[in-house]
């Protein structure tokens, strides 16, 4: 067996399926899916194929022709990080068919409960497969080596509605004899269900597929976009005012690395337990509702998912060793569009931010520097328990210093050409290093392209950036630890990366009669802007203010974002001396943990048990 992927039991020298075709039964009181999945292949293929699989309930494998039993066995030991090996032997088969159920435990699934809604009266489920979850919604090779098309019936309760990374064909009646699963007709066909069909035809990562069932509305806000949400109209209108650029920013990205190739570019705003910033997948992108913040610069968290349409989506990494080619690109490409939508000072302010959490995260490594790397080895390593700033900041440094070396225009016509030689394909650091070196005759004389992929830390030729605002919040930061706070005229027309930035980059050891008198003249505990508020609280937590534990407490149990939970989890658990900041993280996790998706739950557990 010769593994495609560390973290895939998927075989090098089995065919990779091209298209599967799903149904789906959502059974909301049991958190669980009744499923069918029809595997095709490029050919037909005789012996074993290996699929992954994680909390998945097998009740058969067909033939699809002969609807004949197919041999399967599942692996009795499921691996802590792979999950479970599914091999199937195929007799001269090019498809097969299999029925299943999901887990109410399914890592990449949550379902909310009426409660945990923004509306408070239907529930909600919805997946985040990303990086190697899509095994626990359906078997699938779950590689991004492997890239499929698919189609789907969703059968859900007639009162909710369906969205999916894909293209929405129709919603009509259930249908007799559609719903070959692990539910029977009776169940598929009743009444008060309805069925939303879907096809995604250009070929995706299996971590793309993506899925959201609610009671789920929209607003226009562009020819190529809707904003959908729950049926809130505070919240579809709030996220339709922040997201009214969008269009302009799809418009920059067609002229910066050419043709928008998914057709429409959706948005869906999930409940507050969706634990990324935004979730790139293809026509139908997922964000937090955090990032809408007021005053549109929440549209930069757009930006960075509608920059995935080229880097990522277009051209995948084929191991999450390679990620940073998903993200140092995609960081890249968000910030050349900020740039011409937003202006320079605001790409500067996002480069800023990003320095700043490219050298915490070079701190958090130190004991393992195998992760500052741009290629990692990740055998035995959860890719969850290792996301950080890394693949995004210092891959952004490495194209940057490519750009610089060979001027802007010359490095434009080299993405544009990179991304139409690669389009829908995934390949790994080796084939982009070739590509470069075979575009850029000499570059490897110039840039030190071993030390930049395979060196630890950050390389002597990254560049902190330069520009007028971004010095002078430095400044300001700097003289904080001489008791100089900024005054009023100074911070007038801050927005939240203004304070973001000034807030991290505040000198440690600050005291806590500062941190409170600073808060007592802006008010930054109560800021609307997360970033800044879990910033300033993170500060308030290591600077041993325990009269902020309150707002703590309740910002650990309206969010679930990671972005959030990881610096607040980690300063109350690393609180030196301090162990009620230590009991305040156990409890709070013991209580809040049902509301966060289970990989927040997994990363906070990671935490809690390295520190406590």
């Amino acid at each position: 067996m010769a593994p495609v992927d560390p973290h895939s039991f998927t075989d090098s020298t089995h065919p990779f399926a091209t298209h599967i075709s799903l149904s789906l039964y959502f059974n909301f009181p049991s958190s669980t899916i009744h499923s069918s999945a029809l595997l095709t292949l490029p050919s037909p293929h005789s012996g074993p194929i290996s699929l992954d699989a994680r909390s998945l309930a097998i009740s058969s494998v067909l033939d699809p022709q002969t609807l004949t039993p197919l041999p399967f066995s599942l692996s009795p030991n499921s691996d802590p990080i792979k999950g479970q090996n599914l091999t199937i032997t195929l007799s001269n088969q090019s498809s097969f068919l299999i029925t299943f159920s999901t887990s109410p435990s399914s890592s990449a699934l949550q379902w909310l409960s009426p409660p945990q809604t923004f509306n408070k009266t239907l529930p909600f489920v919805y997946t985040q497969c990303q990086s190697i979850h899509a095994r626990s919604v359906f078997p699938c090779q779950d590689t991004p080596a492997a890239r499929i098309c698919y189609s789907a019936r969703l059968n859900l309760p007639r009162q909710l509605s369906a969205v999916m990374s894909a293209a929405h064909i129709d919603r009509r009646p259930p249908i007799l004899g559609e719903g070959l699963s692990s539910c029977d007709e009776a169940l598929w066909c009743a009444e008060d269900r309805v069925v939303e069909e879907f096809a995604m035809e250009q070929p995706i990562p299996p971590y793309l597929f993506a899925f959201a069932v609610g009671e789920i509305n929209y607003r226009e806000v562009g020819p190529r976009t809707r904003v959908y949400a729950e049926s809130v109209p505070a919240v579809l209108d709030a996220a339709a005012k922040e997201f009214a650029g969008t269009e302009e920013m799809i418009r920059q990205g067609e002229r910066l690395f050419g043709p928008y190739e998914w057709g429409r570019f959706d948005l869906l705003v999930l409940p507050p337990s969706f634990p990324y910033g935004g979730m790139e997948n293809p026509r139908m992108v997922f964000l937090t509702p955090t990032v809408i913040r007021g005053d549109a610069s929440g549209a930069q968290v757009v930006a960075h998912e509608l920059a995935h349409s080229w880097t990522g989506n277009l051209i995948t990494n084929k191991t999450n060793e390679d990620f940073w080619l998903n993200e140092g690109f995609t960081t890249y490409a968000e910030r050349r569009i900020v740039e011409v939508v937003q202006g320079e000072d605001r790409a500067a302010l996002n480069i800023g931010i990003g320095w700043r959490g490219l050298n915490e995260d070079m701190e958090r490594f130190h004991d393992n520097m195998e992760f500052t790397k741009l290629k990692t080895r990740q055998e035995g390593v959860d890719p969850d328990d290792i996301y950080s700033h890394v693949p995004y900041e210092k891959g952004f440094q490495f194209l940057w210093r490519i750009e610089r070396q060979i001027c802007r225009p010359a490095f434009d016509e080299f993405l544009k050409k990179y991304i139409a030689t690669f389009k829908f394909q995934s390949i790994d650091t080796e084939m982009f290093l070739d590509f470069l070196k075979a575009n850029v005759p000499g570059i490897e004389k110039e840039i030190d392209l071993d030390v930049w992929i395979h060196g630890t830390g950050i390389p002597p030729d990254a560049l902190e950036p330069v520009s007028t605002i971004y010095t002078k919040i430095v400044s300001l930061a700097t003289e904080f630890k001489l008791g100089r706070m900024p005054r009023e005229d100074e911070v007038a027309e801050w927005r939240g990366q203004e304070w973001e930035l000034y807030l991290e980059n505040l000198p440690k050891g600050i005291e806590s009669s500062q941190v409170a008198a600073l808060d007592a003249r802006y008010r930054l505990s109560e800021c609307k802007d997360w970033e800044v508020k879990v910033a300033f609280l993170q500060l308030a937590i290591s600077s041993g203010c325990r009269e902020y534990f309150v707002e703590v407490e309740k910002t650990l149990k309206e969010v679930g974002r990671m972005k959030y939970l990881r610096p607040l989890y980690t300063a109350l658990a690393q609180a030196t001396g301090n162990d009620e900041a230590k009991i305040l993280a156990k409890r709070v996790f013991m209580e809040a943990r049902e509301c966060y998706h289970p990989i927040a739950q997994g990363v906070v557990e990671t935490i809690l048990s390295k520190h406590l």
